[in-house]
């Protein structure tokens, strides 16, 4: 069996009615995720809150990796996670963790 990324697993469970289509659901995947990467307290109590955040960090990033999926995500790299709005050019590096909410400069990789 294929192991597949979280976010890609997540869009194919959010497209259960329609399983061809779960590129389409990769964007509210990546919602998912963003809303998951501050832990509760319950969540802090259990365990290290930077290596959490790090780990969502790496699953957000494999939203571009995904194959098929964009045509119908208003978000685009240069843009914010939701695709609203575009960021500068000098605000934009090729690292795709400066297009999600990074909190921690050290939780970027190079």
């Amino acid at each position: 069996m294929k192991q597949r990324s979280l976010i890609e697993r997540l869009a194919r469970h959010l497209a259960t009615d329609a399983s061809d289509d779960w590129p389409e659901r990769v964007a509210d995947a990546a919602s998912m995720l963003a809303i998951l990467k501050d832990p509760d307290a319950a969540m802090r109590d259990a365990g290290d809150e930077t290596v959490w955040r790090a780990m969502i960090d790496a699953a957000l990033r494999q939203r571009w990796q995904i194959a098929g999926a964009g045509e119908g995500d208003a978000a685009r790299p240069g843009t914010d996670e939701e695709g609203e709005f575009d960021l500068p050019p000098d605000g934009v590096t090729g690292n795709h963790a400066d297009w999600v909410h990074i909190h921690n400069p050290q939780e970027k990789s190079s």
